[in-house]
């Protein structure tokens, strides 16, 4: 028996850790992705890490893993529609972090933000 003092936690169980928020936002934003463009997507995780955490983010039912019979082997993640209804959590975390962010900047501290359209 699962036991949770309040809901959140629930959430946390399935999303929570440095990565996985990470991997279901780039999911989210690009659709259906191979873990090699995860990876260059996230050039601080480790390949081992990455699987980990795709492989439990598929045991919870949020992230479908696609594998192709083919040689080289080819598998693609992407959002189950349960892992789909994490959207608009996500993209409210993802705005509350760009608010952070102006404001760390207005504060004076100096702020590197890295994305695909500044590279």
């Amino acid at each position: 028996m699962k036991k949770y003092n309040i809901p959140v936690e629930a959430a946390l169980e399935v999303i929570g850790g440095k990565w996985k928020v990470v991997i279901l936002c780039h999911l989210i934003d690009n659709g259906t992705l191979r873990t090699s463009q995860l990876k260059r997507m996230m050039p601080n995780i480790t390949q081992k890490m990455l699987t980990q955490q795709l492989r439990e983010l598929e045991a919870d039912g949020v992230v479908n893993r696609i594998i192709y019979n083919q040689v080289p082997p080819k598998v693609e993640y992407e959002l189950t529609e349960y892992g789909n209804s994490l959207a608009p959590a996500l993209q409210m975390l993802c705005s509350w972090g760009e608010q952070h962010i102006e404001k760390t900047i207005s504060e004076g501290e100096d702020v590197l933000v890295i994305s695909g359209e500044n590279e």
